[in-house]
């Protein structure tokens, strides 16, 4: 009886160890990530560990070896337990970033600061100031929303621009005015008006989630804002190129729902046979079409006001392309993900004390950085003589000094730390499906990639944009650098690598 009930605790010893390597083994074909081969290696090493942990226990009389056989078991449980549990959390953070989340323009109920309002039931029956054309689709939905609040029709003032909307409520000709958050930002760059933000006070907040009725445009034209939500890569897509438009927002928070500036626009042409990235800076001054703007330039940073897909269109019509997602990241966000990693070193090419943030400086060379200071570095441009140029540059710094920490064994000291973060600070609207086949044809195949960057160039100039009332900086565009970023596309296209001497 003594000698069954010894065995019998060898047995449930390795039924246990059996039962949480198959639950080790079901995550791995849960990420459906991990090629054929590697899961076959995975299973035949974990079977060899099992089947000796079973020898080494099948005999509990035998005393050295049973517990030798036991601490191999726990230990083994150990490992996979928690290198299940990691896997089974970036699985969850994949699908999360990749489930597109709401695209939403954030309409304010702005008052004077020195108003006595403290809610938007306080100017039931005030005068409302709106733009006659700008947003007006998003400004409509929230003037309906407030007149069913009421119960009546709300009284209101058009006005043909940002800075004439904010003299009507200086003047005293509104009690408010309603205006898209994302516009507030651009009262920086007009002289008269940097402290707009200072002299308004909210009271009220209305989100509009993606409009898609026709709006006019300045010139009277029809404009329409498309909704391209949706990832053109399904599970069943199967190509090898692809084109991603990747967007850089600062939203002074960690949202990525409201709208807002698109601070970096980079397109990614990537061909997964040829193993070869190419990378297309485009500056957010840059002064063209949108593609809701009836034709009429403006700086391309403004595209992002009117939505992820708006700047997928006007990158699209520039370089005469078509993407097949997009990549969404806010540098906001980057703040937690650089602590989780314990700081991160960033290649300055200045040495520079920040005008943004007094307070702050950077040497040349290599600087260590916890995530204030990289987003300090990172929203930096009043101190270099290239301004948006270099503050670009300092971006994609940032962003390869947090994938260079990222890579090394510290990150497992904050790894839950760091997946929670990035589900803050990233979108993307490629199926969690396509993510995976890509990773696991990655696995399958190995290899480097060749990696080339490139950023189209301007002069800079004077002119009044699309989405402002005002002359404002611009930069236009030198065609050269555009035609010569359509060829190097076409090249990754085609299947050809290409080197630049930069």
């Amino acid at each position: 009886m003594r000698r069954r009930k010894r065995r019998l605790l060898g047995i449930l010893i390795s039924i246990a160890g059996i039962l949480i390597a198959a639950c080790f083994l079901g995550v791995l074909i849960y990420t459906e990530m991990i090629p054929t081969k590697y899961m076959i290696l995975a299973g035949a090493v974990l079977l060899v560990l099992l089947l000796g942990g079973a020898f080494l226990v099948w005999d509990a009389r035998r005393h050295i070896r049973f517990w030798i056989g036991a601490v191999l078991h726990v230990l083994l449980a150990l490992v996979l337990i928690v290198g299940g549990f990691y896997i089974f959390q970036t699985r969850n953070t994949l699908s999360d970033i990749s489930e597109v989340g709401m695209d939403a323009a954030q309409i304010e109920v702005y008052v004077d600061a020195d108003n006595d309002a403290v809610s938007v039931g306080d100017l039931r029956d005030g005068t409302f100031g709106v733009l006659k054309d700008l947003d007006r689709a998003n400004t409509n939905a929230v003037v309906q929303q407030l007149e069913e609040e009421f119960g009546k029709d709300i009284e209101i003032t058009e006005y043909e621009g940002l800075t004439e909307l904010v003299d009507g409520l200086r003047s005293g000709e509104t009690d408010a005015v309603l205006m898209n958050q994302a516009y507030i930002e651009l009262f920086e760059e007009v002289e008269g008006y940097e402290h707009v933000q200072e002299e308004m006070r909210s009271v009220a907040t209305e989100m509009v989630n993606s409009v898609t009725e026709s709006e006019k445009s300045g010139d009277g034209t029809e404009q329409k804002e498309s909704v391209r939500r949706v990832s053109t890569l399904q599970s069943g897509a199967d190509s090898d190129t692809l084109l991603v438009y990747i967007s850089g927002i600062d939203t002074r928070d960690k949202s990525m729902v409201a709208r807002s500036r698109s601070d970096v626009n980079i397109v990614a042409a990537i061909n997964t046979k040829t193993r070869q990235v190419l990378l297309i800076n485009t500056p957010r001054d840059y002064y063209v079409p949108l593609s809701i703007s009836g034709g009429i330039p403006d700086k391309l940073t403004h595209a992002g006001i009117y939505g992820v897909d708006v700047s997928m269109e006007t990158l699209e019509m520039l370089y005469d392309i078509s993407f097949d997602c997009y990549f969404r990241v806010n540098f906001s966000g980057f703040v937690d993900i650089i602590d989780a990693l314990g700081g991160i070193d960033v290649y300055s090419d200045y040495e520079f004390n920040s005008q943004n943030s007094p307070g702050y400086y950077f040497q040349q060379g290599l600087n260590h950085m916890d995530g204030e200071t990289a987003l300090v570095f990172c929203r930096e441009r009043y101190s270099f003589e290239e301004g948006d140029r270099q503050r670009g540059k300092n971006q994609m710094a940032v962003v390869s000094g947090v994938i260079n920490k990222a890579l090394t064994p510290s990150i497992l000291t904050g790894y839950t730390s760091v997946l929670e973060a990035v589900k803050g600070s990233f979108e993307t609207n490629i199926s969690y499906n396509r993510i995976a086949k890509l990773v696991k044809e990655q696995l399958e195949s190995g290899g480097a990639w060749n990696v080339v960057t490139y950023s189209v160039d301007g002069t800079g100039d004077s002119q009044k944009p699309f989405s402002m009332s005002v002359p404002a900086y611009v930069m236009i565009p030198d065609q050269t650098t555009v035609d010569k970023a359509k060829q190097l596309i076409e090249q990754v296209e085609n299947g050809e690598s290409i080197h630049l001497d930069l």
